[in-house]
C-alpha cells in the first residue's frame, strides 16, 4: 500500500489543515452526541460520511431506537435547520414541498405567494417513507436528486446543505408503498440500526428517565460542512482502490464474467455504477474523518455493506435459506482483499 506521508504532496497546505479540522471536529461532534445518545457509534460516523460526502441515507430499524432523536441532536451540533415529515397514506406532494396561497395585500389586492413546506430545511428526516404513496415519494426523490422542487411549474432551489435521513419500519408492512429498487438506490447508505447491548440498555434507562437532556454545544454550521463537502472530494485515492472497488461492485452482478459462481443462485441483480461512485466517496469521507490524507483500503471496505446492502437483490432461494445481504456482501469483500 502507498505511503501515507507521500500522499500529502498531492494536497495544498490549506487542505491538510482542514483535514486535521475536520478530524478534531468530528471527535468533538461524537463527545456531544454521547451526552444524549448512548452507543450506535457506528450508526453516528456512517451519518456523518453521508453529510459529508453530499449524499443521502435510509435509516433501517424497528421503533424505540431513537433514530429521530439522534437526527434532530445531529443537527443541533451543526448549527442546521432540521424539520421532520412523519410519511401517512393521505400525505401529498403539496404537504412536502408547499403550495402558492392566495394572500390579501392589505390594499385590495390578492396575491399568490408560495408557502415553503417541510423540505426547506438543511436536515430533513423523512419518518416512514414506505408509508407515503408513490406520488409523494417522488416529490421527495426529487427533492434528494436535484436539491430543488417544483411547484406550480416553478423550480426552488433548496438550501444548502441538504441532508436526507428515511426511515422504514422493517416490522410492519400492513398499508405501506415499500420503495421501488430504482429509488432506493438513490440512498447512498442504507444505514442498519440495531438494538444496544445490555450495558448500553442500561445506561439508557438511567440517562433518558431522570432529569431533561442537556443542551448540546453548535460545533459546526452550513458554510463549515459545505466546505468540508467540497473537501472530501479532494481527497486522494490510489489507482488500486479504484480498481478494488470496481471489482467489488461488478462481482455482485451475477451475469458478470468476473462474479464467483456461488452468486447466481442467490443474487437476482447486482449493484450499478452508482455503487462504485458511493463507495469511492464514502471511502474518501471516511478517511477525512478519521485524519487521513489519502483513501486506504480499509476506509472502503468499512463503507461496502451500508452501500451495498440496497443494491443487491437477493433470489428466492437465498431467502428460504436464510442468506443475508450482509454476508453475501462480506463473503465478497473477503474473497476480494485475499486477492488483492
Amino acid at each position: 500500500m502507498s505511503d501515507p506521508t507521500a500522499s500529502t504532496a498531492e494536497l495544498q497546505a490549506d487542505d491538510v489543515a482542514a483535514i486535521d479540522e475536520l478530524r478534531s471536529s468530528y471527535d468533538q461532534l461524537r463527545k456531544e452526541l454521547a451526552k444524549i445518545i448512548v452507543g450506535q457509534d457506528a450508526v453516528i460516523e456512517q451519518l456523518a460520511i453521508c453529510l459529508f460526502a453530499r449524499g443521502h441515507a435510509l435509516l433501517m430499524g424497528v421503533p424505540g431506537l431513537a433514530k429521530t432523536l439522534l437526527v434532530s441532536r445531529l443537527a443541533e451540533t451543526m448549527s442546521l435547520s432540521f424539520n421532520r415529515i412523519q410519511f401517512t397514506p393521505d400525505l401529498m406532494p403539496m404537504d412536502i414541498t408547499g403550495t402558492e396561497i392566495l394572500q390579501d395585500d392589505g390594499s385590495g389586492r390578492r396575491n399568490f405567494e408560495f408557502s415553503k413546506g417541510p423540505v426547506f430545511a438543511n436536515i430533513v428526516l423523512a419518518d416512514e417513507i414506505n408509508r407515503a404513496p408513490a406520488k409523494t415519494q417522488a416529490a421527495m426523490l426529487e427533492a434528494m436528486q436535484e436539491h430543488r422542487v417544483t411547484v406550480a411549474g416553478k423550480a426552488l432551489h433548496l438550501e444548502q446543505p441538504f441532508f436526507v435521513l428515511a426511515t422504514q419500519n422493517p416490522i410492519e408492512q400492513e398499508g405501506t408503498y415499500p420503495l421501488p429498487e430504482a429509488q432506493l438506490d438513490r440512498f447512498m447508505f442504507m444505514i442498519g440500526v440495531d438494538y444496544p447491548n445490555r450495558d448500553e440498555e442500561i445506561a439508557i434507562a438511567r440517562t433518558t428517565t431522570g432529569a431533561a437532556l442537556p443542551e448540546l454545544t453548535h460545533i459546526l454550521d452550513g458554510e463549515k460542512v459545505i466546505r468540508f463537502q467540497d473537501l472530501v472530494r479532494r481527497i486522494p485515492v490510489p489507482d488500486h482502490i479504484f480498481h478494488f472497488a470496481v471489482d467489488l461492485v461488478r462481482r455482485t452482478r451475477p451475469e458478470s464474467e468476473e462474479s464467483p459462481d456461488w452468486i447466481t443462485p442467490y443474487v437476482g441483480w447486482g449493484a450499478g455504477p452508482r455503487a462504485v461512485q458511493y463507495l469511492i466517496l464514502g471511502a474518501r469521507a471516511r478517511a477525512a474523518l478519521n485524519g487521513s490524507y489519502m483513501v486506504r483500503q480499509e476506509d472502503l471496505i468499512a463503507v461496502a455493506e451500508p452501500v451495498l446492502r440496497h443494491r443487491v437483490i437477493k433470489t428466492f432461494t437465498a431467502e428460504s435459506e436464510g442468506i443475508t445481504c450482509r454476508s453475501i456482501i462480506s463473503r465478497l469483500v473477503e474473497e476480494l482483499s485475499n486477492e488483492a
